[in-house]
C-alpha cells in the first residue's frame, strides 16, 4: 500500500500541516516497534514525539487524561465546552491557513440532528396530556444546556477527526479510551468500598448558596462515589464516579472496556503489562456486579457476541472459543463468590420495570402527539404510575413526577425530539457502521463494537455527556482507519509471540 506520506520531506510535510498538527513523527521502523496501526510509513525525519499534555493536540489529550483531576475540581462534564474552545481555535487556525477542514462522513445527518434540537426551542411551552405545567422560561434551561454539551461534542468530533497520524497516532488515542476504563474501574470500586464518600470541589465552592443547592447544579460540580439507592431490600451503594450517575457508569464501562482490550491485546505488549490487564479485568468484575446494573450486564453480553460474530464472519472462529472460555470462567466466578448472589437478588427486585414502562408508554404517547419534532425537551409526569395525586417529596423523592425521556436515549429522542430527531440521530451512527463495515482491523472491530453497543444501550441509558463524547471518539477512530488508508483485514490481535500478525 502506498503511503500518502512518501515522498514528502520536512519543510513539505510543515509546509502541509497547521499548527495543531504540526509535529515529528518517529522515523519508519521506531514507530513499526511502537505497534501503530497507521498502516502509514513514517517519513525520514527527526524522531521527535509530540509531548502528550503539551503538543499540539494537547485539548484532547488534557481532557481524557487528566479527567480525574476536572471531576476532584467539580468541573467533571462542563470541561467538554470548555476545551471546544481551544479545539474550535485550532480549527479556524487550520481553516485561516488553507488547510481544508475534513467533515465526517454523513455529517449532514449529525447538523439535521442539531437543526431539530434548536427548533424544539418552539414548543417549549407546550403541556402535553399528563405531565406537569410550565413555562417557556421555566423549561429553557436544560435544553441550553444540552445543546450547548451537543456542540461541543461537535467540536470534539471534527477536532479529533483532523488530526494527523503524527500529532496523534491511533495507539496514542487508543490509550487515552483505555485510560479512561481504568478511571472508570477505579470510580467503581470506590464506589463499592467506599459508596459514601464524597467532597466539596472547589468549583461548588465558588458558587452562590442559592445555586449550589439546585440538584441538577449539584449533580455536575459534587464529586461523590456512588449513588445510595434501595433495589435489593436495603439501601446499598451504586457506584458512579467519575461521571455522576450509576447509569452512566455503566454505559460508559461498555463503551470503553473494548478500547483497553484493544489497547493491551491488539499492539505489542510485555507479558507483565497483559498480566496486570487481565487483573484488572478481573477486579473490574466486583463493581460491575455490585451495580446492580442490569443494563450493563446486558451491554456487555451484547458487547462480547457482536464481536464473536463479526470475527466469525471474517473465519476467525477463535474468537468464539475464546468467548466461550471467557464466559465458562465468568459462570465459575459467580458460582464460587458472593457475587452470584449479588446477581440473583438484583434479578429478584426489578423495582424500576414499572417505571421504566410506565416512562416508555408516555414518551411513546408523546410522538402520537408531536410525531416530527417531539416537545423540544423532557417533561415531568404528573403524579406517579398509580395516582396523578402521588408526587415526589422529600421522604419519597421517587414516587412520581418523573421525567418522561429520562429512561433511555430512544425515548428521550422520541419525545423530545420526534422522529425527525431519532431518525437522524440514529441514522448518523448507523451509516458509520454501514459504511466502515469492511474495517476488520482490531481498532476498527472495537470501535464498532463500541458504536453498536451505544444503540443498544439506547433502550436504557441516556447518552449525554460522556457516553456520546466516548461514541463520537469511537467514530473517528473508525474514520481516521480510512483516511490513514489502513487495510481492512491488515491488523489482528497479536498472538502468542507478541508481534501482529498482517493478513
Amino acid at each position: 500500500m502506498r503511503s500518502p506520506l512518501r515522498g514528502l520531506n520536512r519543510s513539505s510535510i510543515l509546509r502541509s500541516a497547521p499548527d495543531v498538527h504540526r509535529a515529528a513523527a518517529p522515523t519508519g521502523s521506531r514507530a513499526l516497534r511502537a505497534g501503530a496501526p497507521d498502516g502509514v510509513a513514517a517519513p525520514t525525519i527527526a524522531p521527535a514525539r509530540p509531548s502528550l499534555l503539551f503538543g499540539p493536540a494537547w485539548p484532547l489529550t488534557a481532557l481524557l487524561a487528566l479527567y480525574p483531576l476536572w471531576w476532584a475540581l467539580g468541573l467533571g462534564v462542563l470541561i467538554f465546552p470548555i476545551m471546544a474552545v481551544p479545539m474550535a481555535w485550532q480549527l479556524y487556525r487550520r481553516h485561516a491557513s488553507g488547510l481544508p477542514v475534513r467533515l465526517p462522513p454523513a455529517f449532514w445527518l449529525w447538523l439535521a440532528f442539531c437543526a431539530v434540537t434548536v427548533v424544539g426551542f418552539g414548543v417549549l411551552d407546550v403541556d402535553p396530556a399528563g405531565t406537569v405545567g410550565a413555562t417557556f422560561g421555566e423549561r429553557i434551561t436544560a435544553p441550553v444546556y444540552k445543546l450547548v454539551q451537543h456542540l461541543a461534542l461537535t467540536v470534539l468530533l471534527v477536532y479529533a477527526g483532523n488530526l494527523s497520524a503524527a500529532v496523534l497516532p491511533q495507539r496514542r488515542l487508543v490509550n487515552l479510551l483505555a485510560w479512561m476504563f481504568a478511571v472508570t474501574v477505579a470510580g467503581g470500586l470506590l464506589g463499592t468500598f467506599a459508596g459514601h464518600f464524597e467532597f466539596t470541589s472547589p468549583v461548588e465552592l465558588l458558587l452562590p448558596d442559592g445555586v449550589r443547592g439546585k440538584g441538577f447544579v449539584k449533580s455536575l460540580v459534587h464529586p461523590y462515589a456512588a449513588q445510595i439507592m434501595d433495589l435489593v431490600g436495603d439501601p446499598l451503594p451504586r457506584p458512579a464516579a467519575p461521571w455522576g450517575y450509576t447509569n452512566t457508569w455503566g454505559n460508559n464501562f461498555c463503551l470503553l472496556v473494548v478500547w483497553f482490550v484493544a489497547a493491551v491485546f491488539a499492539f505489542p505488549s510485555r507479558p507483565r503489562t497483559r498480566l496486570l490487564a487481565v487483573g484488572v479485568l478481573a477486579v473490574s468484575v466486583i463493581p460491575v456486579v455490585h451495580s446492580l446494573n442490569r443494563g450493563l450486564w446486558i451491554g456487555l453480553g451484547a458487547t462480547a457476541v457482536f464481536i464473536a460474530v463479526r470475527q466469525a464472519l471474517a473465519g476467525r472462529l477463535r474468537a468464539l472459543v475464546a468467548l466461550g472460555v471467557v464466559l465458562a470462567g465468568l459462570a465459575v466466578a459467580l458460582a464460587t463468590t458472593p457475587l452470584g448472589g449479588v446477581i440473583e437478588r438484583r434479578l429478584d427486585n426489578g423495582k424500576s420495570n414499572g417505571v421504566r414502562m410506565f416512562l416508555t408508554e408516555r414518551a411513546v404517547s408523546g410522538v402520537a402527539e408531536s410525531p416530527v419534532l417531539g416537545f423540544g425537551s423532557t417533561r415531568s409526569t404528573q403524579g406517579g404510575r398509580q395516582s396523578i395525586a402521588v408526587g415526589e417529596s422529600a421522604a419519597c423523592e421517587r414516587c412520581g413526577n418523573f421525567t418522561v425521556g429520562g429512561n433511555g436515549q430512544l425515548w428521550q429522542l422520541l419525545y423530545a425530539h420526534g422522529l425527525a430527531g431519532t431518525l437522524t440521530y440514529f441514522g448518523f451512527f448507523g451509516l458509520a457502521l454501514w459504511r466502515f463495515r469492511r474495517d476488520r482491523s482490531a481498532l476498527g472491530l472495537a470501535a464498532s463494537a463500541a458504536i453498536a453497543g451505544s444503540f443498544v444501550a439506547a433502550l436504557w441509558y441516556n447518552s449525554l455527556v460522556t457516553p456520546l463524547a466516548f461514541t463520537f471518539l469511537g467514530y473517528v477512530v473508525l474514520w481516521r482507519n480510512s483516511r490513514f488508508q489502513i487495510a481492512p483485514s491488515s491488523v489482528e490481535p497479536v498472538g502468542h509471540n507478541g508481534h501482529q500478525r498482517r493478513s
